[in-house]
């Protein structure tokens, strides 16, 4: 019934990281399951519930193997009933299922389900900051228009998932919205308030889809960049509760309303049902549900059992559950919207291996992902994947040596003076994604790799145009399959990084890796500049490519 903003508000939520330590004994080793394994799809933040997999086959004999995947992945496997050569799974575990279940398909695939538990959004504020600002005070009724003022004022300043791909960062954007609009369910495309979700955008520093490279960022960056961090409440009470932080955070839950994860889990292949309700018995039981609230801090799902923890998890009165609208323009619209025209231009420079062992094979691979990156891909996955308007891009070949730098600008859209609406590509848009991928078809393999030259080389050029142009989102994204064998080594890279000014050091460097690359060498690099490691020995290059997006 609202699929395109269902898909997108559920699209790629954000993995959760390390919890607390358990203070629940782990299970006796469980005897030997008498049927066949209970395969589970899982989203990726719910992999601190992979120890129960043991506790659940000596409670109920049946043996479940948990695997897990990004929100879009799995609800397209899903939906689409291709696992490739994985096992067809049995039951699916998500944080919400009205996405499966807004259409005729997903309410096909899912034939039972059953809410586990609960963890709704939160704003959690740096505990000075929320004190300074009042926000600490028990009757504070802090709402989206609040925030997106503090955010304009330059006093929230704030880490969040990307609104393009994951859940929390757009339901974010969305109780702006709706806040600023003064409605809820019958909020449409034409209502949007655009300069409120410019404002609130003022207080995005810290971008990412993943929560764990999001919370390690605020945790160097907090009090210095940051101030805030938007997620669930289950991730900033843990948070919290690892002591790495400089101080706690202070929960608010805006007044208008939240999304409130619930974790259903959902059988999907008729002939499990026995196991299924099973396994559902017991996750529904106290042992079960204890346990969950005392691992992952999310919320029981009877009062009874909530009473129990209520020294881990902070007391909340009534919360208002945020509404969805049923208009699909203000969906797509709101989406194409903060890629192309709302969020901080992106600038980037691909330091690309050329050398000779690229050559065949992982030529084509390299050029195949870049193809992708400059595609007309309409579809969500094409459109979060692809260059958007105002990015600006260099190429910076490198083999033996580094080469001269290839540059790219996408024109910017057209605008709408009120609403949004989806973007359309121009006819000078579409010519410059065209010279993006004749000039990967002319890229020429050969020659040893100076990779930390390279790498150094793109730093400096990105610190020549944030001198020009300081309102972009700069980042470094490094493609290799080998270990570097001439020029710089990692010492001497680490000590010219170091002379690098302190601005530029905190543009983050994104490392590819596939072929022979050493991966050990790599993390050690981004471990100096900040970024991540993405494998593609193991993913396709280019849901690579759509990875790294996530994080501009």
């Amino acid at each position: 019934m609202r699929r395109a903003l269902l898909l997108l508000s559920f699209a790629l939520l954000a993995a959760c990281g390390k919890k607390p330590e358990p203070v629940v004994q782990p299970a006796p080793e469980a005897p030997r399951s008498a049927g066949p394994a209970l395969h589970v799809l899982a989203t990726s933040d719910l992999k601190d519930i992979e120890p129960l997999a043991a506790q659940i086959r000596q409670a109920t004999g049946v043996d479940v193997q948990f695997r897990f995947g990004g929100t879009m992945e799995s609800t397209q496997e899903v939906l689409g009933g291709d696992s490739g050569n994985k096992p067809r799974p049995d039951v699916a575990w998500f944080a919400n299922a009205k996405y499966l279940l807004s259409d005729a398909a997903g309410q096909g695939k899912v034939k039972l389900q059953e809410k586990i538990m609960l963890s709704p959004m939160a704003v959690g504020v740096s505990k000075s900051d929320a004190a300074r600002n009042g926000w600490d005070k028990p009757d504070a009724k802090l709402t989206w228009a609040d925030i997106t003022r503090a955010a304009k004022a330059g006093k929230l300043q704030y880490a969040l998932s990307n609104p393009a791909t994951s859940n929390q960062g757009f339901m974010a954007l969305l109780g702006v919205v709706a806040a600023a609009g003064g409605k809820g369910e019958a909020l449409s495309a034409a209502d949007v308030d655009r300069g409120a979700i410019a404002d609130f955008l003022k207080g995005y520093k810290i971008v990412g889809d993943n929560s764990t490279y999001l919370a390690e960022q605020f945790i160097k960056q907090q009090g210095t960049r940051a101030n805030a961090f938007i997620n669930y409440e289950s991730w900033l009470l843990s948070l919290n509760a690892s002591g790495k932080l400089r101080e706690p955070l202070h929960l608010i839950y805006p007044f208008e309303g939240v999304t409130t994860a619930d974790y259903p889990f959902m059988l999907l292949n008729d002939a499990r049902r026995a196991d299924y309700l099973k396994v559902v018995e017991y996750l529904k039981g106290d042992a079960a549900q204890l346990w969950l609230a005392r691992q992952t801090l999310r919320r029981p799902m009877r009062a009874e059992v909530a009473a129990q923890v209520a020294d881990i998890l902070p007391a909340r009165g009534f919360q208002v559950e945020l509404p969805f609208s049923p208009d699909r323009q203000l969906a797509d619209g709101l989406i194409d919207a903060y890629l192309n025209e709302f969020r901080k231009p992106i600038a980037s420079t691909f330091v690309l291996d050329t050398s000779g062992s690229m050559q065949g094979k992982r030529r084509e691979q390299l050029v195949e992902a870049i193809h992708y990156l400059a595609g007309a891909d309409a579809s969500l996955t094409g459109r979060v994947a692809k260059l958007t308007s105002r990015e600006r891009l260099w190429f910076l070949p490198f083999s033996d040596r580094v080469r001269e730098p290839i540059a790219f600008e996408i024109p910017a859209g057209s605008k709408v003076a009120k609403g949004v609406r989806p973007q359309t590509d121009t006819d000078a848009k579409l010519a410059e994604l065209k010279r993006v991928r004749d000039a990967a078809d002319e890229l020429q393999m050969t020659g040893g790799t100076a990779l930390y030259d390279a790498v150094l080389a793109g730093l400096q050029n990105m610190l020549e145009e944030r001198k020009r142009n300081p309102d972009y989102q700069y980042s470094v994204v490094a493609f290799t399959d080998g270990k570097s064998n001439t020029g710089r080594r990692l010492e001497d890279f680490r000590r010219a990084y170091e002379q690098l000014p302190e601005d530029v050091r905190g543009i983050p460097v994104f490392m590819v890796l596939f072929g022979e690359a050493d991966a050990g060498d790599l993390k050690a690099l981004v471990e100096i500049t900040g970024g991540k490691v993405f494998d593609a020995r193991k993913t396709p290059l280019y849901a690579v490519f759509k990875d790294i997006r996530a994080y501009q």
